[in-house]
């Protein structure tokens, strides 16, 4: 275990906010805005899907069986931009991520059939997998370990932003230009790309690392191989295992809600008008932002484990409940709850993982673990879609249910508590 220098915990009478260094906070802009265009690219398609179908001549489980696809790919971008991070830098990744997923979204606006938008879709996934990776890695080494859940939980919070912001887009775009405008204006995050790789700093343990390799110390190699050693498999285990569940729950959940808020009555939704789906949803992401931070904020005080119990058993208590309310008012006010429990997790997910596997393998084994999670729960979208299709969304989402409650069992029995812990270099 070694301290970090100048991002090692230290004890002062300051406000949090005033013992980070404008380095840090750049780190923290960069990542965030990455995280956040991702979730406004990433979501565009759920904002025009019930549009896409029609056009397109898609049922609800060929809708769902797309988004899996984007999923699936973001789990081998994941672990391809991880390795790149821990060999080439968290900087450069995140920019090269950035452009890969805004440069397909917005070509997916020129599909003429539901093949070209199948492909264009994984692409834009390998993009979105590799993001998380290099902004996750790039805040946990760069701020100090008693404030880590508070940054990725910011950060975190960025993708409810992101999140709403499509559905801004869509409520604006879709009428004028239809849904293939909307998808044009994803080509704007490559633009913010350019000013994250130009104006952002390397860690400095990873730099440190790379001038120890460049003076010809002998240093250990980071592999995916290693993930699996002795030291660390538990915890490669543990960490894919959590991330299984907690994205099956919220890929099943969040793809679809656009979609449920949309469908008439008689087909078993809620019936909103385009622009009260437009207002339920940002009023949803509000909560889900508050949620994102809130976990920061309670994770550095409380710890992460208690924390991660929490939101997990509360999500999967909630879910039933909105999913079978098809009424408009209950839903406004159930939602920003559902997505407060049921998203706000994820800001858990970079700090435990980052204190977990050490500096050698650590985007490595963010990368992995987080994206193995994402693979499997790729099938998330397709299973809600196509039990949709029998028994209607709103029931098909309690499914997602019991993915939180196993959560919460994983984390209960096995996850031990890692606030505050420095760093392993």
């Amino acid at each position: 275990m070694v301290e970090l220098g100048k991002n090692a915990s230290v004890q002062t009478d300051l406000p949090w906010y005033r013992e980070i260094n404008s380095k840090q906070w750049r780190a923290l802009l960069a990542s965030g805005l990455g995280w956040m265009l991702d979730s406004m690219d990433v979501t565009l398609y759920a904002m025009v899907l019930v549009n896409v179908m029609a056009d397109l001549h898609m049922d609800k489980s060929i809708g769902g069986l797309l988004a899996s696809l984007t999923l699936l790919s973001s789990a081998l971008g994941g672990i391809i931009f991880g390795v790149v991070a821990d060999k080439y830098g968290r900087t450069r990744s995140l920019m090269i991520s950035m452009i890969v997923f805004s440069l397909f979204t917005a070509i997916q606006g020129f599909s003429q059939t539901v093949t070209q938008l199948a492909v264009l879709r994984l692409l834009l996934g390998l993009g979105m997998g590799g993001e998380w990776v290099a902004g996750a890695a790039l805040i946990t080494e760069t701020w100090p370990a008693k404030h880590r859940g508070k940054a990725m939980g910011i950060v975190q919070g960025s993708w409810a932003i992101g999140y709403g912001l499509a559905a801004v887009v869509a409520g604006v775009l879709l009428p004028l230009f239809g849904w293939r405008g909307v998808f044009f204006f994803g080509i704007v995050p490559a633009l913010i790309a350019i000013w994250v790789r130009k104006g952002t700093d390397e860690p400095e343990i990873w730099s440190q690392r790379k001038a120890d390799q460049a003076a010809g110390e002998t240093i250990e190699k980071g592999s995916v191989g290693k993930l699996f050693g002795k030291k660390v498999v538990r915890w490669t285990v543990l960490g894919s295992l959590l991330s299984v569940c907690a994205q099956f729950g919220y890929w099943g959940l969040f793809t679809w809600i656009p979609t449920y808020l949309g469908t008439p009555v008689a087909q078993g939704g809620a019936g909103l008008t385009v622009l009260k789906q437009t207002s339920w949803i940002v009023i949803m992401q509000v909560g889900a932002w508050l949620g994102y931070v809130i976990f920061g904020l309670l994770a550095d005080k409380i710890g992460r484990k208690i924390t991660f119990i929490l939101f997990f058993a509360l999500a999967a208590a909630l879910v039933p409940f909105y999913g079978f309310s098809h009424d408009p008012t209950r839903l406004l006010l159930l939602g920003p709850l559902v997505a407060f429990f049921g998203s706000g997790y994820f800001s858990g997910f970079g700090a435990v993982l980052a204190e977990l596997f050490p500096t050698a393998i650590r985007a490595t084994g963010q990368g992995f673990t987080y994206n193995f999670g994402r693979a499997v729960a790729a099938s998330a979208p397709f299973t809600v879609g196509a039990l949709a299709n029998t028994y209607g969304l709103g029931a098909a989402f309690s499914i997602t249910s019991i993915a939180f409650a196993t959560a919460a069992l994983l984390v209960l029995f096995f996850l031990p508590e890692t606030k505050g812990r420095e760093l392993e270099a």
